[in-house]
């Protein structure tokens, strides 16, 4: 009997062993379907936590819509009347002391049109006109494989990308404009140049493509936990191990043979690798595949939730949360107003934040040494700063996601295809997924796992 092992449950593992058992159940197959995970939950970034009329995400809060709404998954798992929206609001860049509304219409940042532009109170006069050579200057060199963080630099001048898009945008990617590329973040913006002549120009063609519907985010009513539930409900015929952090991976007579740090181990025709490239590396002892795991790069992030017993109503009006720009008077580098971009997080109404600490500040590496009690006190030193508020928290929830966040640099593309290349040479059967490689968006995840599995379905 073949046997095929998912290392880790997250939801690219839990995607990948759905497809597969979907097959086995279609086929009849006797293949021997196995899970892995660690920790004693599923989920890996997707964690709810429910505690006293809150509900608070300690990873990712939200699907992109337009990529979640058409995923089979949803349907099959007959999730579509738990599905809940975010709510609409102004959001704000913390910088100079105060807050200051990010441009409605603006899409990471970038204007969408000349008064976009015109009415920015985040960048000055001689700024404006800076970014006006988006109209007049042609693109001669740029191609997919560039900074993002040039190739807008070169059509906006420098105060409109560092003082209303790096924030956002490294916000979104984690990671240093200068370090991503084009094709990893927004491909269709050197499009909208090529077509248009102008990147403004080109959004506001397609303005309606980003902002013709406020439900630009999706959850459940019950978190985003909902999914890694109904998913692990319906895997029947696939044995799942947690607490089973695998340890070594030997190809032994055409098999390989799994340690496990509990003592177990396990033989197996396939493995799929959805955990960090971190953890991925440690399971070989080879010299070249160390070689190609060695460029990829990670960073870290502190999420800190708080939650008060008095009404959100004491939030700025129409907001959902602010961005700080190199701000020294904050810490923080974002925070989500949750209970008014997500209604379903607060039973009564009442308040609840999520503050976010990456590893991009220079004061990040004092943060990691802190007590949890110590980071609260912080968390709430920059609430009261950004929004004038002196509270005590009824509830809190402190994630420290160390080495977790994948950074995809410019040479990423390069990277993902040696160590694909590297290993299905030295281990044909081992396959990666997730993340660290292939999209760090759940929908992605999802349709990464989806496509690992139908890759060994083909092998059959």
């Amino acid at each position: 009997m073949k046997t095929v092992l998912v290392i880790g449950g997250g939801i690219t593992g839990l995607s990948a062993i759905y497809e597969l058992h979907k097959w086995k159940q279609d086929t009849g197959s006797e293949v021997s379907l196995v899970l892995a995970e660690a920790s004693g939950e599923l989920g890996g970034k997707i964690s709810t936590v429910k505690q006293s009329g809150f509900i608070m995400e300690s990873g990712a809060d939200s699907m992109v819509t337009r990529k979640a709404i058409s995923l089979p998954m949803i349907q099959e798992l007959g999730l579509q009347e738990e599905i809940v929206y975010n709510a609409t609001g102004r959001s704000f860049i913390y910088t100079d002391g105060e807050l200051k509304p990010i441009p409605a219409d603006a899409v990471f940042g970038i204007p969408t049109s000349v008064e976009s532009l015109a009415k920015t109170t985040l960048v000055s006069a001689e700024g404006k006109v800076e970014a006006l050579k988006d109209f007049y200057v042609q693109n001669e060199t740029f191609t997919k494989n560039d900074s993002i963080g040039d190739f807008l630099e070169y059509f906006f001048g420098k105060e409109l990308v560092e003082k209303q898009i790096a924030p956002v945008l490294s916000g979104v990617y984690s990671g240093r404009l200068s370090d991503l590329t084009i094709a990893s973040t927004l491909p269709y913006l050197l499009d909208y140049k090529e077509k248009y002549g102008s990147i403004i120009k080109g959004l506001e063609a397609n303005k309606e493509k980003f902002q013709s519907s406020g439900k630009k985010f999706l959850s459940f009513k019950g978190g985003l936990g909902t999914l890694i539930d109904a998913l692990a409900s319906k895997l029947k015929e696939a044995e799942i191990r947690k607490h089973a952090q695998a340890e070594r991976i030997e190809k032994i007579n055409g098999r390989y043979h799994v340690s496990f740090t509990n003592g177990e181990t396990l033989e197996a025709d396939y493995i799929v690798l959805s955990i960090p490239h971190t953890a991925a590396e440690k399971l070989f002892d080879d010299q070249q595949l160390t070689r190609a795991f060695a460029p990829f790069k990670t960073s870290s992030l502190i999420s800190i939730y708080a939650g008060f017993d008095v009404s959100d109503s004491l939030l700025p009006e129409d907001g959902t949360g602010f961005i700080t720009a190199d701000d020294p008077g904050l810490l923080c580098n974002a925070c989500t107003w949750t209970s008014r971009k997500w209604t379903h997080t607060s039973a009564n109404g009442n308040l609840l934040v999520r503050l976010f600490y990456k590893s991009s500040h220079p004061s990040f590496a004092s943060l990691q040494s802190m007590e949890k009690s110590e980071l609260l006190r912080l968390a709430m030193s920059d609430i009261r700063k950004a929004l004038g508020l002196d509270l005590e928290p009824a509830v809190s929830e402190i994630t420290n996601w160390s080495d977790s966040m994948p950074n995809y640099l410019i040479t990423h593309p390069q990277t993902v295809e040696k160590l694909e290349k590297t290993l299905a040479a030295a281990y044909p059967g081992v396959l990666l997924a997730g993340c660290s490689y292939y999209g760090v968006g759940i929908p992605d995840c999802i349709e990464n796992g989806e496509a690992v599995a139908r890759q060994i379905i083909e092998s059959f």
